[in-house]
């Protein structure tokens, strides 16, 4: 009688061995990323409250800022009071900035005019927010800087990767220059996050 070939034995015996569960085999799927609402009007009221930056293109007033949250207060029907709190590092103390915004109704409560320390004007628009409101990408006009905000300040990293995608692939920003906020301690110094201002 021939021998079994060695490779064809332990097939045999694979065979002959119990199955596992076939939940024991399957990795755990991912949280499925669900689009957000990019053409209908954003419920103001739902869009106020407490905003972590989790990742923004720095500009001049907030390039190495740590901790950053804005907290949106409705004053009346098209007006909000911002106010933006930061540390320029973890050991520093918090700092904060005030300001005013009016909404522009014919946007779809989209559109905003902010004036930094009451005489600056700018203009953002939001871009996406998400349908329960956990995220939102904020934009500004010519494309040059970009925000994405979240309620908590931890993002999972699949969903910020696809965000910052949104923001290059629908909305043509540069992405390059996107930065995530350090919002723990823990995160300065890792690749892809902005560095303080002071350590």
């Amino acid at each position: 009688m021939r021998p079994i070939p060695a490779f064809l034995s332990v097939l045999l015996l694979s065979l002959a061995l119990p199955l596992a569960p076939a939940h024991a085999q399957e990795a755990p799927a991912a949280t499925p990323i669900v689009e957000g609402d990019s053409e209908g009007p954003v419920d103001l009221q739902r869009f106020m409250g407490r905003w972590y930056v989790i990742g923004r293109v720095p500009n001049f007033v907030e390039r190495g800022h740590v901790a950053s949250v804005n907290t949106y207060t409705l004053r009346e029907d098209d007006k909000v009071g911002i106010n933006y709190q930061f540390r320029e590092g973890f050991s520093e103390p918090t700092e904060e900035l005030n300001i005013r915004a009016k909404v522009d109704e014919d946007s779809g409560n989209r559109r905003w005019r902010t004036w930094f320390y009451r005489v600056v004007p700018t203009h953002s628009r939001i871009l996406e927010v998400a349908p329960d409101y956990s995220w939102a990408l904020i934009g500004y006009p010519g494309r040059e800087m970009a925000w994405i905000f979240a309620r908590e300040p931890d993002m999972d990293n699949t969903l910020y990767r696809h965000l910052a995608l949104r923001l290059r692939d629908k909305y043509d920003v540069n992405t390059d220059k996107l930065k995530r906020v350090p919002q723990r301690p823990e995160q300065v110094g890792r690749l892809g996050f902005e560095v303080p201002n002071k350590k």
